[in-house]
């Protein structure tokens, strides 16, 4: 995976995420659900109408796929992995904690990932044996080596009416609390993961594992990070759910979360 392929797939979703500011607004406040899903539409329309033609011009041999909610396998191949603005929500409540993300998968594996932070201007990327990088620095998850001082997070936005799983966040919640510095609750997914891969947060969990995933999961991996599912076999496309860590923290939170 060349560092041309890095350099152009971060230009395109620098342009993507300048036609984003242009929409969003930090005073954003819908109406109501038929305005606020209008903008959800509009939003991912628009940041896709970007990335399809640029992607698919540095990459005409791969597919696409932009079903940020999907799970399971994927075909053999290259596919570009769009989850065009995560945190969609966060941007049309006016909040500026969103990203503009892109995965390439080969064979189901991801080997190059991109988020960029539009209104922080920071860019995350990270290749397949070449490293995690954040606006051209190389990252390094974190040193920490007890949960006692941890800062760790995770998010359900897909939980939905699932009881159970409502249920397994709060004791997954309540169990790492007791063990933890800080337990962070919040979405998108990938700003948490980019987070982790940065050293400023140490860990996190998810019980669902949605194909978009795939960036941040890249990231932690390239930044030294260990991403497991939580029956401690290595991370894939299939994982139920998945820890990503710091190395320190990893088997201490392991058996925080499956207690």
């Amino acid at each position: 995976m060349s560092q041309d392929l890095i350099t152009a797939t971060a230009a395109a979703v620098r342009e993507a995420g300048a036609r984003m500011l242009e929409r969003y607004s930090p005073a954003s406040r819908p109406s109501g659900l038929t305005e606020l899903l209008k903008s959800l539409h509009a939003n991912d329309t628009a940041v896709t109408d970007v990335l399809r033609p640029a992607l698919t011009a540095i990459r005409p041999e791969a597919q696409w796929l932009d079903d940020e909610h999907g799970s399971g396998p994927m075909p053999a191949g290259e596919w570009w992995l769009i989850d065009p603005v995560g945190g969609n929500m966060n941007a049309v409540q006016g909040m500026p904690d969103w990203n503009i993300g892109v995965s390439l998968v080969r064979d189901g594996r991801p080997v190059l990932a991109a988020l960029f932070f539009p209104v922080l201007g920071e860019l995350f990327t990270a290749r397949e044996g070449g490293g995690a990088h954040f606006n051209g620095e190389r990252l390094q998850v974190s040193a920490k080596t007890s949960l006692d001082g941890a800062l760790t997070g995770t998010g359900q936005a897909q939980a939905g009416q699932d009881a159970e799983l409502l249920a397994r966040m709060g004791r997954s919640f309540t169990a790492m609390s007791e063990h933890a510095l800080y337990v962070r609750i919040s979405v998108p997914v990938s700003h948490q993961l980019a987070q982790v891969a940065a050293g400023r947060m140490d860990l996190h969990w998810q019980f669902d594992n949605v194909r978009s995933h795939a960036a941040g999961v890249l990231l932690v991996q390239e930044a030294g990070g260990v991403v497991t599912g939580l029956d401690g076999e290595p991370w894939d496309l299939m994982s139920q759910a998945y820890l990503a860590a710091a190395p320190g923290v990893h088997a201490a939170a392991l058996k925080v979360l499956t207690a």
